[in-house]
Formats: C-alpha cells, sequence, structure tokens
C-alpha cells in the first residue's frame, strides 16, 4: 500500500537513509549555488558550518560592484552565506566581502548577534543557539 501525500512514512519498498533522518541542515550559498548537507546533532552542523566558510572565506573576497543605481563596497556585500535549521533552531553567519563575518539568528526576520569580546561570529552563534 503506497503512502497518502503527505504522510510520514514512505512507500512501499523505501526506506528513510540516516543522513536523510538527520535533525539538521546546513546550506551553504556561494554566487548563487547552494550546499545542502544533514548532521544528527546541532554541535556537529556547527562544526561544519565553521569549517566549510573558513575553506572559502579566501576565495570570496570581493571590490566594489554596482547593482541598479547603487555601487556597494565589500563590507555591504554577502559573499558566502552558511545557514543551520533544524528543530526550534534557524541561524547561521555571513561573510562579507571584505572578509568580516557577523552571526545572525531567525529565517525571514534575521537579527544579528552581538559578539562578545575575543569572540569569533561562529562562538557568538553557538551561544545564542544554546550550542
Amino acid at each position: 500500500m503506497a503512502a497518502r501525500a503527505g504522510s510520514p512514512r514512505p512507500k512501499v519498498g523505501w526506506s528513510y537513509s540516516a543522513a536523510a533522518m538527520a535533525a539538521y541542515k546546513l546550506t551553504v550559498r556561494r554566487r548563487g549555488n547552494a550546499a545542502r548537507e544533514r548532521f544528527a546533532s546541532l554541535p556537529e552542523a556547527l562544526t561544519a558550518l565553521e569549517a566549510q566558510l573558513d575553506e572559502l572565506t579566501p576565495d570570496e573576497r570581493r571590490g566594489r560592484e554596482r547593482a541598479l543605481s547603487r555601487e556597494l563596497a565589500p563590507v555591504e556585500q554577502v559573499a558566502l552565506r552558511g545557514e543551520v535549521a533544524g528543530p526550534g533552531v534557524r541561524g547561521g553567519v555571513d561573510v562579507r566581502g571584505d572578509g568580516s563575518a557577523e552571526a545572525f539568528t531567525g529565517r525571514w526576520r534575521r537579527v544579528l548577534v552581538e559578539r562578545e569580546a575575543g569572540e569569533t561570529a561562529y562562538d557568538a552563534l553557538r551561544r545564542a543557539l544554546g550550542a
């Protein structure tokens, strides 16, 4: 018997892999491309977020760019965005065109996470998400 549309059970003969059942999704966006991965725990997802963004940041430095009638400085451009989503958790890190990074929570309405002394954007995100 096949599952109805919207039913949480898979069709007969289908199975969910452990990765598909993972609770936390990491999405990294870079110049129109998005890469997605799933993780079983929030700490794992945040560690992967930091590793991936740190790896990509050196290649994403940007100069001034024009958009419509405005000229945007590198600090005004989001070169990379990494987001983590899971049960009751939404947040991420924006890497700007000048290489600076800032953490945020939320999805539709982003709220910047203020950094404490000596804290990185990744540490601020961990603190804000309770990981």
